[in-house]
């Protein structure tokens, strides 16, 4: 079973404060990217992986999306996604992402948003999404960029002149790892670029669009505290599609 670290109270209080709880995905600057990923929602039926306040899920109806269904393992974050959802399009249910059973063909469209780097292995998960998806059907996520995970502790190394980098030390070593972020102990899992790729490859998919996300010039101007993000990809944005057979 995944970690449940948004049902901890600390967690889930210091997650409430941040800019994309507050603002939804206006809050969330890789968002425009990756909107221009997804395909037209109109009459489409959608799965949210990883669905946390649902803020996804309404826009999904918002543009057209004939039904959404979230799922999330957190009973915190799904309380919070109910108080904020007034629309019978929209279900919304409890599960692990890990062991995730979904029936045959049923969606247009899988989307999820940071949420996979949670789990400690994903070919399961690509293969059982490319069977609920119908021909032609997409799956668009994000996800900690892989250069972003690998060094243990993260952060960035600063030399006597003040110049900041990057390390990517351990970046071949795959696995846990364990940040202490809005709370001790917080478990993610970290994979190469290749590893994900080639997951998806094996499960079927044939791969769309690739973005190793960063600010644009535009976002830093409005918001200085991005200028860091310029410097290595924190975010990697994937777009892939089952093939029409």
């Amino acid at each position: 079973m995944s970690q449940n670290i948004y049902d901890n109270p600390g967690f889930f209080e210091g997650y409430a404060q941040l800019p994309r709880s507050r603002q939804g995905l206006a809050g969330a600057p890789e968002w425009p990217a990756l909107q221009a990923m997804l395909p037209p929602l109109d009459g489409k039926r959608v799965l949210d992986l990883g669905c946390g306040y649902g803020w996804f899920c309404r826009v999904a109806r918002e543009q057209g999306a004939a039904e959404v269904l979230g799922i999330d393992l957190s009973a915190r974050m799904l309380a919070r996604a109910a108080e904020l959802t007034r629309d019978e399009g929209i279900h919304y249910r409890q599960g692990d992402l890990n062991g995730l059973d979904l029936p045959a063909g049923s969606f247009d469209l899988v989307y999820s948003s940071l949420a996979l780097h949670y789990l400690p292995e994903l070919t399961t998960l690509f293969e059982t999404v490319y069977h609920s998806l119908v021909a032609g059907g997409s799956l668009v996520f994000s996800v900690e960029h892989p250069i972003f995970t690998c060094p243990q502790p993260q952060g960035w190394l600063v030399d006597g002149e003040g110049r900041r980098s990057w390390p990517v030390n351990g970046y071949q070593a795959e696995g846990k790892r364990i940040s202490n972020w809005l709370a001790e102990g917080v478990i993610k899992y970290h994979r190469t670029l290749g590893t994900h790729l080639n997951a998806l490859i094996a499960a079927g998919f044939a791969i769309r669009h690739l973005e190793e996300w960063g600010p644009t010039a535009e976002q830093i101007a409005a918001n200085p505290a991005l200028t860091e993000e310029a410097e290595r990809p924190m975010l990697l944005l994937v777009a892939v599609q089952k093939p029409l057979r």
